[in-house]
């Protein structure tokens, strides 16, 4: 089947329904098993160790495209730091991602970003996330799984200058930085992070 759909991708022709429902029913039983085979907080110390390691690499990134990112994070309450996230999807599509989560500067505990998504959408992309709580109580809801990202929650792209123009809703900000592939737009709805303390 994966021939036929990169035949297709290939000569430019947009496939027959029967072909999108099928790629559309493999895509969402293998989002489902990678979901369901996930839990929020590592296994083990080195996969913990390996995730803590990717997250301070990734944000090394980070900070040398927008070095205001690094005072944005120490001035504020907590961060959720998702060092790399997979998305794709061939009409349905999904995400998965684990992270890190800070606040006030201590290592608190472990999250685990997924989403679901339909419609058109074909593609595959790798990216990290940053979300920054600004006070106690978005931390509070975050840690409480209160935080909603609704239809209309968005993201601003990592660039330089995008920590200086950065605008809090209900005291949480989200930056996303693509580092593979290419897919849509730098959309959040539809996520869903849950917490687990460390």
């Amino acid at each position: 089947m994966m021939t036929t759909v990169k035949r297709v991708l290939r000569a430019g022709v947009l496939p027959g329904p029967i072909v999108l429902t099928t790629v559309a029913a493999v895509v969402t039983v293998l989002v489902a098993g990678l979901l369901a085979g996930c839990s929020t907080t590592p296994s083990t110390k080195e996969a913990k160790d390996d995730l803590s390691r990717k997250a301070a690499a990734e944000r090394q990134q980070w900070t040398s495209l927008d070095p205001d990112i690094e005072p944005l994070v120490r001035k504020s309450q907590g961060f959720a730091f998702f060092p790399e996230i997979l998305k794709g999807g061939v009409g349905v599509g999904g995400a998965y991602g684990r992270g890190v989560v800070y606040e006030q500067g201590q290592h608190i505990g472990y999250a685990d970003l997924t989403q679901g998504s339909m419609g058109l959408q074909l593609g595959g992309q790798t990216y990290s996330e940053l979300i920054v709580f600004a006070d106690k109580a978005a931390m509070d809801r975050f840690k409480h799984g209160q935080i909603d990202f609704s239809a209309n929650a968005s993201a601003v792209v990592a660039k330089t200058g995008a920590a200086k123009n950065v605008r809090f809703v209900d005291g949480v900000a989200i930056f996303v930085r693509p580092t593979a592939g290419a897919m849509g737009e730098a959309v959040v709805a539809g996520q869903r992070v849950t917490y687990a303390p460390k």
